[in-house]
């Protein structure tokens, strides 16, 4: 039986990424050693980080004035990090609040400044993006952080905010590269690999140059970004079996056409999802508004929810995955990233269908 995985992270991987990891475990390139046990600071591993990065440029287009970092943490640790090295002497930074990440990010982010809530959605259960217009952003915030999406609510930003002169923050960490972004348009970008990249231990954080060099001064060296910077991500030792299973993995994007052709992708797989939902009559339902809906974690509840323990596992018995919402809201979630494939949609919607017919 085919198995198909929609956990929420880490996610999937392509078989084919997994199938050269598994070649490649013992031995990589005639070098003698596994990627696992290459030193750092060696010319093996240089050409994996180098080929890495340069791929990851490519990907997203990032411009010279932009550094690319490979570093460890996770993003709940860059919920930190980002104020430690973007305050610059300030005392202020904006936060949209959208659901659950962002709210965790605002907590952290209370330890180093007075938070800003620009805007926020909790009022109306985090079932939207708030309006721009409804944004009241602090003139001398040092940054305006947002998260582009909310894996346990299933709502997504599908615009870029005008934040004006002040630098734009943003955790991608559960769409990152599931669609082209403007890089120049951020301050800082940074996301968590375990999604769409790779292997959970790897953070990814695209800065823009000239907020470099600031950090508070009780910042740890190997969380400064500057410093991280200025020594190619290598400070300390580097995720160096995360960061060579990104670097797969974005060879592989490239060869499927980019991020423009994961976007079309995604938006076709999560489309079907909904119809799903939509369709059934109200036997399924998702609280989100159609404008904000997320392309890559549907999420929802069934009418009767006494039903979700079930459904959850006959869809495991048919070999459907990971499906359970997340802690904090319940229901059903189908995470939707670059590794699923329309197969697994196909069973997925399918499996909806009989399951309402049986049930509804």
């Amino acid at each position: 039986m085919q198995r198909f995985n929609f956990a929420a992270g880490p996610g999937a991987v392509p078989r084919e990424i997994l199938e050269q990891a598994r070649d490649e475990m013992l031995d990589w390139h005639g070098t003698g050693m596994s990627v696992l046990e290459m030193p750092f600071t060696g010319p093996a591993f240089g050409k994996i980080l180098a080929a890495a990065g340069n791929d990851l440029r490519h990907l997203l287009g990032i411009p010279p004035s932009h550094r690319t970092l490979l570093l460890q943490g996770g993003a709940y640790a860059h919920f930190a990090l980002v104020p430690m090295n973007l305050l610059r002497g300030r005392g202020t930074a904006d936060y949209v609040e959208t659901g659950h990440w962002s709210r965790r990010a605002i907590t952290e982010a209370r330890r180093y400044c007075q938070v800003n809530v620009a805007a926020s959605s909790a009022m109306s259960g985090f079932d939207r993006v708030p309006p721009l217009t409804q944004w009241h952003l602090d003139t001398e915030a040092a940054y305006c952080h947002i998260t582009t999406n909310e894996t346990a609510e299933g709502v997504q930003f599908h615009w870029t905010p005008d934040s004006g002169e002040t630098p734009l923050v943003a955790d991608m960490t559960s769409d990152f590269l599931s669609r082209p972004v403007d890089v120049a348009q951020y301050g800082l970008i940074y996301a968590s690999a375990q999604k769409n990249v790779g292997p959970a231990g790897l953070t990814v954080v695209i800065v823009r140059e000239d907020l470099l060099g600031h950090p508070l001064a009780n910042t740890p060296t190997v969380f400064d970004y500057g410093g991280q910077a200025d020594s190619d991500s290598k400070v300390n030792t580097p995720p160096t079996y995360s960061i060579y299973v990104a670097g797969l993995v974005f060879q592989w994007l490239r060869r499927q056409g980019g991020l423009v052709e994961m976007a079309r992708r995604a938006r076709s797989r999560s489309a079907r999802v909904y119809a799903a939902i939509d369709g059934s009559g109200g036997f399924y339902r998702c609280s989100i508004e159609h404008p904000d809906r997320s392309i890559v974690n549907v999420c929802f509840h069934l009418a009767d929810e006494t039903l979700e323990r079930t459904f959850l596992e006959q869809a495991d018995s048919q070999g459907l995955l990971n499906l359970k919402g997340h802690p904090v809201h319940g229901g059903l979630r189908a995470s939707l990233y670059n590794a699923m494939t329309e197969e697994g949609v196909d069973g997925l919607v399918a499996f909806m269908e009989e399951f309402r017919r049986r049930w509804g």
